[in-house]
């Protein structure tokens, strides 16, 4: 089926191809830490719980820090190690919690800004216990440099915080957290284990130079100095990239009709979630058929609000479990003519808030639910989702109603699309969504009757 095709090929387009290696890294890491999520589900740990126990282990590295600045030596690093250590262990958590939310169907908004919470909490802990113990043992240039740290790690998050909340994605750079928590924690092992052989009071001069250029302290220090520099430019890249976006953002909404706007912010992780479910691969489920008006199926979407009382809409699109509905209206101009330009108007009926109109974020409308158009002549026009060129729609006037529709495949057979259905069962993760089907639903035009496809995941 040419839908089957569109569907089936569009999360290699979409994901595979463009898979970043960080990315990879990840999901290699969720792989590994899964079995142990899953046993603390069992063991009835929620989220929240995850990430105050990671707040408490950061405690516990500044509460190392401060004691090795009061109670050790200069040339005591045993701190500096054990402390990097528990970093290491405490950064674990940051990943534990989110899989747990996942895993364990338990993510909710008051748990996403928890975390978040925590987090800068988590980083302003371990930053203040590593400038305790520089500034209580003299090392006053590399306190100065772990503060400038400290800034740009707030401020990388900040960014992308601010960004998020003008409805724009803000991910790039190569010091998120992940990468500073893991810098930091191997550089004070590392600075631990360098000074328990070289000795604590060791020093490297080199002949003509007046002052040592290495020492034990030199091994944490030298990657705070990477990462001072490294998040600053993150942040500034990010505030850059953010720039661009919003003025292209800004752009293209004077060129749409206005709707009433959500001033919260996005929750990107559900755009990413139903981009993947919407155009991730397919195959038929086998046995069903649509060829009468009774539709032998339990179809969970009838359960959900259906879009009434707009004039030119096409079709939309729902899933599970949120019953926010995108809607697919043909664009009329004040002259009562299909604009050419545009001739399809996507946006979100939003029934979890009344039930209000709000367009599409930026990256909705770039990457997943906008949509591209081509002229045919006659009134006549191929439309296809941004997010993949290969599989057309057609926009036509119908010569029985002298209406507008789309048409589409279902069942091998041209129909009049009204409904796009994605069903999401619980038990699935952020990048592995536990997809049950995609239903397509519309109008055969000659006979009249229902049409239904409905494709296994």
């Amino acid at each position: 089926m040419i839908f089957d095709e569109f569907v089936g090929n569009c999360i290699t387009y979409s994901f595979m191809n463009r898979k970043p290696i960080r990315t990879q890294l990840q999901q290699g890491i969720y792989k590994v830490i899964n079995p142990f999520v899953k046993l603390l589900i069992k063991l009835g740990l929620t989220p929240n719980a995850v990430t105050t126990i990671g707040l408490i282990l950061n405690i516990g590295v500044a509460f190392i820090f401060i004691f090795g600045g009061e109670e050790g030596n200069r040339g005591d690093f045993r701190y500096v190690g054990w402390a990097g250590a528990l970093i290491l262990f405490a950064g674990l958590f940051d990943m534990l919690d989110g899989q747990v939310a996942r895993l364990g169907n338990m993510s909710s908004r008051f748990g996403a800004l928890y975390d978040s919470v925590l987090d800068r909490y988590s980083e302003l802990f371990m930053f203040l216990g590593i400038c305790y113990y520089l500034v209580a043992h003299h090392y006053f240039k590399s306190s100065l440099i772990t503060f400038v740290a400290l800034i740009g790690s707030m401020m990388v998050s900040y960014t992308r915080a601010r960004a998020e909340s003008l409805g724009i994605e803000c991910k790039g750079g190569v010091m998120q957290r992940p990468e500073r928590v893991v810098t930091v924690g191997l550089a004070a092992i590392a600075c631990g284990i360098t000074a328990n052989y070289l000795g604590g009071n060791y020093k490297l001069f080199i002949r003509g130079i007046p002052f040592h250029v290495f020492e034990p302290m030199s091994v944490l220090t030298m990657p705070l100095t990477v990462l001072a520099v490294m998040t600053n430019i993150t942040a500034i890249q990010r505030l850059i990239d953010s720039k661009n976006a919003l003025e292209l953002k800004d752009k293209k909404e004077k060129l749409t009709v206005p709707l009433k706007r959500d001033s919260k912010a996005k929750a990107m992780v559900w755009l990413l979630l139903l981009a993947s479910t919407l155009f991730g691969y397919t195959r038929p489920l086998n046995g069903i058929t649509a060829a009468s008006n009774k539709i032998i199926i339990n179809n969970e979407a009838d359960t959900f609000p259906v879009p009434a009382g707009i004039k030119n809409q096409l079709f939309y699109l729902q899933k599970t479990p949120n019953t926010n509905t995108i809607v697919c209206e043909l664009n009329i101009a004040s002259n009562g003519k299909v604009v050419e330009d545009e001739p399809v108007h996507v946006y979100w009926i939003r029934y979890k808030e009344g039930g209000q109109k709000a367009e599409l974020s930026f990256l909705q409308r770039t990457f997943a639910y906008g949509v591209k158009s081509k002229t045919l002549g006659d009134g006549k026009f191929e439309i296809h989702f941004v997010s993949y060129k290969k599989k057309p729609f057609y926009l036509l006037k119908s010569s029985a109603d002298n209406q507008y529709h789309a048409y589409t495949s279902i069942n091998s057979r041209t129909a009049i699309l009204k409904r796009i259905f994605v069903k999401i069962n619980s038990g699935g993760t952020f990048w592995s969504p536990n997809i049950e089907y995609i239903e397509l639903k519309g109008v055969d035009p000659a006979s009249g009757k229902e049409v239904m496809e409905r494709n296994k995941v």
